[in-house]
This record gives C-alpha cells, structure tokens and sequence, in this order.
C-alpha cells in the first residue's frame, strides 16, 4: 500500500467515527435553542387616583407579575379600590392562573380567585381565555364560582389608538354578569354593574411608564343597584382619572 492510500483510509476512517458525534452535537445545540426560555415581569396596568363627581376619593390598581414562556406561564393578577378618607380597601382581589396558548390570537386560563369585598371574604375557581379579538380590540373573559356556589363572568374589552409614537387613547370596559344571587357581598343577579373608562395616556419610556389622565363612569343596575341603595351607596359615579401605566 503507497503512502498516499494509507493517508487517504486513514482520513475516511477518522471521518466515519467522528462523523455522528459531530451531527449528535449538531441536534443538541439546535435543540437547546429552540427551547423557549422563561421570563419574568410586572406590570401595573392601572395604577391611578379617582376623584368622583360626589368627592370620593379613591386610589385604584390593576396589576400583573407572570412567569414562564409564551406556550405556558403563571400569572398573579391583582386589582383592588383604597377609599381613601375612609382609610379602608373597598374591593381586594387577587387571581393565581396558569395560561397556555389555544390558537394564534387566543389563551385559554384557570385557576383561583381570592376576593375580600365589603363583606364577607369569597374564593372563587377561575375558568377564561385572554387575547386579541378583531380589529385589535384585546379581550379578557372569564368565568368564577364561589365557595357559595354562585356563579358570575367577567368580560374586559380594551381598545388603544395611537395619536402619534407617543400619545395613546385607550378606551376600556368592564362588565360583570352574575348568574345567581350572592346578597352578603351585594351581587345580585342578571348584569350587575359596568365601569367604562376613557384615558390619555403619554409614553415616556418605550411604553415602561405612561403617565396618564381620563374619566370612569362606574354603574350599577338591577337587583346589584337595589342592594346598593338599601346599604346607603351609590349608583351611578363619575371620576376624574390621574394614574400611570408602568412595566418592568
């Protein structure tokens, strides 16, 4: 055998072994990147003071911390009402959910709803789907049912127009249904009340914090609004908005 056939079997040989280790580490490394990585964040969609038509004063949050990927995360929403003269929370409510993809635009969500009113303290099971619906209106609907029994849905609609790269008007409305009576924390059944808000928001930081101002109209109707009025309360209300939308 030459020198030249001995170098040249001595080559392949060295590639045929090598060879599937290289392409085993080849399918790792593509693997390892197509792994989604987790992350972390919160928000404060709402974070603002309200001063109403009637000289409450209220300071009022909405907020988000989540963790986890765009296929599976975990997520706490918290939103709740400080009257402030009265030095005494209105309305408290915290949700621990799991959320998972269930179509392009859509996520399907379920979990566990704890709830301390003007009353007696609820917990509820969660059951929802939160995403983008047409013409780019973001939606949040979900379901709850108490330790009573009762059952009730939640439907938020949010639509944000931008004016320039800066200046954003968002328009937003909640609307609670309930579908059995809960009097102990005033709730009674059918549409029980709305709140409608129109905001101005600029953004200063890559939409990290957005001060912002606006108004909210907040009503009751129905067997809710009776239970309102026999407990001294109000209605119908208006508010002056000042607040800021902040992420990180």
């Amino acid at each position: 055998m030459s020198r030249v056939q001995f170098l040249t079997l001595g080559l392949l040989s060295s590639l045929v072994v090598s060879t599937p280790v290289t392409a085993q580490t080849m399918i790792q490394d593509t693997t390892a990147r197509k792994q989604p990585l987790a992350t972390w964040g919160v928000q404060f969609e709402e974070l603002e003071y309200r001063y109403s038509d009637s000289d409450e004063e209220l300071g009022v949050w909405k907020s988000d911390v989540f963790y986890g990927t765009d296929e599976f995360k975990f997520r706490w929403l918290g939103k709740g009402e400080y009257a402030i003269q009265e030095q005494a929370y209105e309305g408290l409510e915290n949700q621990l959910v799991a959320q998972t993809p269930i179509s392009k635009f859509f996520d399907a969500k379920a979990g566990v709803r704890f709830d301390t009113p003007e009353g007696p303290d609820r917990t509820y099971a969660v059951l929802g789907v939160t995403g983008l619906a047409p013409q780019w209106f973001e939606v949040d609907a979900s379901l709850y049912v108490s330790d009573e029994g009762d059952t009730s849905a939640e439907v938020d609609a949010e639509y944000e127009l931008l004016l320039t790269n800066h200046w954003i008007l968002s328009a937003a409305l909640d609307a609670t249904v309930a579908f059995s009576e809960d009097r102990e924390i005033g709730l009674g059944k059918g549409l029980s009340s709305t709140e409608a808000g129109l905001r101005l928001s600029y953004d200063l930081i890559d939409r990290a914090v957005s001060p912002y101002i606006g108004v909210v109209h907040e009503r009751k109707y129905g067997d809710t609004a009776d239970l309102a009025e026999a407990e001294g309360g109000s209605t119908e209300d208006w508010f002056a908005v000042v607040g800021a939308r902040i992420a990180f």
